[in-house]
């Protein structure tokens, strides 16, 4: 297993509208594709708002494929235009991790 961090930069006035299109939608389809999201979090310091998320594959390859199948999907295609029309800019940046345990990782059943 691998887990896949992500750390969008969201314009400090959508933010409600963000974590709205985030909530109703693109975590209900990312579901529907076989996304394990872990956890959401969002950081809010010096005026900036950042939403981080953790998401856990098999491998690089299920995460390719899944990405690949979800950006693809016409109903996501379809609210993003929606909502960017509406909103304005959703994402200013994206930062993103590929995490793979070490070998004496707890995520692996190693020492702490």
């Amino acid at each position: 297993m691998i887990n896949q961090l992500r750390i969008y930069e969201v314009p400090p006035g959508n933010r409600g509208p963000f974590l709205t299109r985030f909530r109703d939608h693109a975590a209900r389809l990312m579901g529907t594709h076989g996304f394990r999201i872990q956890a959401m979090w969002t950081d809010e310091r010096d005026g900036r708002v950042r939403f981080v998320y953790l998401l856990t594959w098999i491998d690089e390859a299920e995460m390719g494929d899944k990405w690949a199948a979800f950006m693809a999907d016409e109903e996501w295609k379809r609210i993003k235009a929606e909502t960017s029309a509406q909103h304005g800019d959703f994402v200013l940046g994206i930062e993103e991790m590929v995490l793979i345990p070490t070998e004496f990782s707890a995520a692996i059943g190693g020492a702490a």
